[in-house]
């Protein structure tokens, strides 16, 4: 038996052991004095185990006969031998006894109990004293959560982190299993784990689980299990550390969730999309039927960005994602593609009726204006619809026919809907390449500015001129100003060509000379886009514009529809404003064909409205529209704002807008658009050169006729 200074035994042999009664492991790290009796006698004085007692001297410093207790309590004579060693600082007491209780010292100094041999099972001692020192250091301060638990996965010995991490106490977990703290949903999983563990099918297990904490919160938890064996291989228990994962399980999931849904309006993204057409197809192929694919993009989006910039933008996106919501259905799934697009992949449609249905109802959550910031937004989407039947597997494909028909939506009219057609992707193609060769031709010098003829309806005189912008492709000639304008605003070329028209118009106009004594020299308007009415340099441009032609800001005229005053009748006010402030005036083109209200045209008060030509020369002359004809032009009169008919076709339509004491007229009637050298020309002659019956205006004397039907 080995003893250290503090009498703890350290180390007892199978046959010390045997010899008292008790197996080695009810010996190791007990006191030894539960061996000797509390007195005994060697020689005069009294001797016990207790080294801080014992007088450590060299060689064998106790030789003779003593009694021990046994485990059951009795009193075994033994011959005993005590050896004082020294050893990595440290004192030892080292014991050997025999049984016979006749046998001397002698006898017991000839077994094989020499010194090498104590010495070096001390060592061993030492070593594994150390090593079970630095286990239980390792396991109770470690910061990692651990415990042991036996081979019903009863908990046997807990660390203090554990107790934290969880809440309970030392006490309270001692004894049970992980069902008391486990998360309801994950019951079970140690269970199988543990299971694995005891079959010897695994040796070692990680699995991830969680814990419920007293205080209610949910902890996720990576947990590392596995078997501690002895030397014969035996199961003796389970040793489990663990890790809490919480935050890192949060952060996974937020970054998961970021990976397939948009960051700015929570909705899912492309990949999201693409992976639902793809078991739709599946679904498709099982059971028959079609889907619908809905592309949305909005309708001048970018004017908003433009106007009150991305944040407002931002929130805008925000707000149609939610009301979309709101109208989609559980089994269909609503994605932000990019930008101003939105997907919608409606699954199981029994009929084109009920996509046609769907279709209404998702661009029904337009109708009613944004209220973002404090500004009112009317916006408005276009859509094109891809009735799917799963046989066309290249999703891009799919998208792209969706956006074919989306765009033919928008030539047709904002705020519509159109199902594709195999020939709306030729003509995607063909739009792609008109809007390339397009680029070129603002380069090459290929679009050109006309001018139309305004008329003072009263005196004959011309007064001014509508700046329409031209475009003579070499190859497929003249190409309408409703095909390429319509190109150019859906993408950044509108502003390009806006500049320019802008530029060549107040040029042309500064060299137009009055066309008689006493005459104001004719005045120029421009047609102005949404994007850049509302574009934060519109003012910048147009005054280095004039500076630069020299053109007196009174003969500019900046043309506007009552759709570009209704993205933002508030923004819209301020650029009028400054407009004024600048000399320059406005005009409200196609009045009546709007939905503005009455208020909204007090408040804007141009200083020209147009009426829509749908009202001068309808399709069907009927009294309902003379009725709206006449109270437009009443109503200009009373707001004293100046009343321009377009589109005068006819001697009758003429005549009626003179009865009705309209102001301007412009149309075939007349001129079409000319070209910019022609307009000096017709500047040089008097009111008199011109065709008159019985007091109107019925065509140019001139050396040519009026060119009607010239776009």
């Amino acid at each position: 038996m080995i003893v250290d200074d503090h009498d703890t035994i350290c180390l007892v042999s199978e046959g010390f052991a045997s010899l008292t009664g008790y197996c080695s492991d009810e010996l190791d790290g007990k006191s030894a004095e539960m061996l000797v009796p509390s007195g005994l006698g060697v020689g005069s004085g009294e001797v016990h185990l207790d080294s801080a007692r014992f007088p450590v001297v060299a060689g064998r410093s106790l030789d003779r006969s003593v009694k021990f207790i046994s485990r059951e309590g009795g009193e075994i004579v033994v011959a005993l031998v005590i050896e004082a060693l020294a050893l990595d600082g440290r004192s030892w007491l080292v014991a050997a006894v025999r049984g016979d209780g006749h046998e001397g010292a002698a006898e017991i100094r000839d077994a094989d109990v020499g010194l090498e041999v104590i010495e070096s099972k001390l060592a061993a001692a030492v070593v594994l004293a150390e090593s079970e020192e630095r286990f239980r250091h390792t396991f109770e301060v470690n910061m990692a959560p651990m415990m042991f638990t036996d081979l019903e996965d009863r908990i046997i010995a807990v660390n203090d982190a554990f107790c934290q991490m969880i809440g309970w106490t030392r006490d309270e977990l001692l004894g049970s299993d992980s069902v008391p703290f486990t998360y309801p949903e994950d019951l079970g999983i140690s269970e199988v784990t543990h299971h694995r563990l005891t079959s010897e099918e695994v040796d070692r297990a990680r699995y991830i689980k969680r814990y419920l904490h007293r205080d209610g919160r949910v902890i996720s938890v990576e947990i590392s299990k596995s078997t501690a064996r002895d030397f014969a291989g035996r199961t003796l228990y389970f040793v489990i550390s663990e890790r809490d994962i919480t935050e890192e399980s949060a952060l996974s999931a937020q970054l998961s969730h970021q990976a397939l849904h948009d960051t700015l309006t929570g909705l899912a993204n492309r990949a999201v999309f693409e992976d639902r057409l793809s078991q739709a197809q599946a679904r498709i192929v099982r059971q028959g039927g079609f889907d619908a694919v809905l592309l949305m993009d909005l309708d001048d989006f970018k004017g908003v960005n433009d106007t009150h910039g991305h944040l407002v933008g931002d929130q805008l996106l925000v707000a149609i994602a939610y009301r979309l919501e709101l109208v989609t259905r559980s089994s269909d799934t609503l994605c932000r593609f990019g930008g101003d697009e939105f997907l919608y992949l409606a699954e199981g449609m029994s009929s084109m009726a009920e996509v046609d249905q769907l279709a209404a109802r998702l661009l029904d959550a337009f109708s009613k204006p944004f209220s973002i910031a404090g500004v009112q937004l009317e916006v408005h989407a276009s859509m094109g619809v891809v009735a799917w039947d799963g046989a066309m597997a290249d999703y891009t494909q799919v998208i792209q026919n969706a956006d074919s028909a989306m765009y033919e939506a928008k030539r047709r009219g904002k705020g519509h809907h159109v199902l594709f057609t195999p020939n709306l992707q030729q003509q995607a193609v063909s739009r792609f390449a008109l809007t390339q060769e397009l680029r070129h031709a603002l380069q090459a010098g290929e679009l050109s500015m006309f001018y139309q003829p305004i008329m003072q309806l009263d005196t004959n005189e011309v007064v001014g001129f509508e700046a329409l912008m031209r475009w003579h492709h070499p190859e497929r000639g003249l190409v309408p100003p409703s095909v390429f304008i319509t190109l150019a605003e859906q993408s950044d070329l509108i502003l390009e060509l806006g500049a320019f028209a802008l530029r060549e118009a107040v040029n042309a106009a500064s060299s137009w000379k009055p066309t008689g004594e006493g005459r104001d020299s004719s005045y120029v308007t421009v047609n102005f886009s949404s994007r850049q009415f509302h574009d934060s340099d519109l003012m910048s441009m147009i005054g280095s514009s004039l500076v630069a032609s020299g053109l007196a800001p009174d003969r500019l005229i900046v043309e506007i529809t009552e759709s570009v005053t209704l993205l933002d009748v508030a923004e819209t006010l301020s650029v009028i404003e400054h407009l004024h402030r600048l000399g320059v005036g406005v005009a409200l083109d196609d009045f009546g064909t709007g939905y503005s209200s009455l208020s909204y045209l007090a408040l804007l008060h141009p200083k020209i409205i147009k009426i829509d030509r749908s009202f001068v020369s309808p399709a069907r002359e009927n009294f309902r529209n003379d009725t709206l004809l006449e109270t437009i032009v009443s109503l200009g009169q009373k707001l004293d704002m100046t009343v321009l008919a377009e589109g005068i076709e006819t001697g009758e339509q003429l005549k009626r807008l003179c009865s009705l004491g309209c102001d301007l007229g412009q149309g075939f009637y007349f001129l079409p658009a000319i070209p910019a050298h022609e307009v000096d020309d017709l500047l040089g002659r008097e009111p008199g050169s011109w065709e008159l019956k019985d007091g109107i205006v019925v065509g140019f004397a001139g050396s040519r006729s009026p060119r009607i039907g010239v776009l």
